[in-house]
């Protein structure tokens, strides 16, 4: 189950959202939908980065049986900006940025591994038809 923290005016499409989750994970998930500005506070606080981004992922340290997977962070800023750059919609460029950030919150990291993010995430862009991500964008 996904639960969302919507801070935005933007319809979140958590159906399609909870399909995606589904087929990675059976633990709950927490989505918080936020503008620039909020996700520009969080990098910097936890990655020490002094702007804004797409998407942050916090994996739970611990993984004890009923708690969540971690916590997700989605910039509409962003997701708008994308959707309209490459064309597709507001929801697929959401549905795109979740796909990242839950692989992120499986363990997997594009910045160090040997294309396995990158690979697992072209896997789920095919099976749930939606347009290239960043990640396949730029390789």
């Amino acid at each position: 189950m996904i639960d969302l923290d919507n801070g935005t005016e933007f319809e979140i499409d958590i159906l399609g959202l909870e399909k995606i989750a589904q087929t990675l994970t059976k633990k709950d998930i927490e989505l918080l939908v936020v503008k620039n500005d909020e996700i520009k506070e969080l990098n910097k606080e936890h990655r020490n980065i002094d702007k804004a981004t797409d998407v942050l992922s916090f994996p739970l340290e611990y993984d004890f049986v009923n708690m969540p997977l971690g916590s997700i962070v989605i910039s509409t800023d962003f997701v708008e900006e994308k959707a309209k750059e490459y064309g597709h919609s507001f929801d697929e460029e959401f549905s795109l940025l979740f796909i990242h950030g839950i692989l992120h919150l499986l363990g997997y990291d594009h910045e160090v591994d040997n294309g396995e993010h990158r690979n697992k995430e072209e896997e789920l862009i095919k099976k749930f038809n939606l347009p290239d991500s960043l990640i396949v964008r730029n390789s």
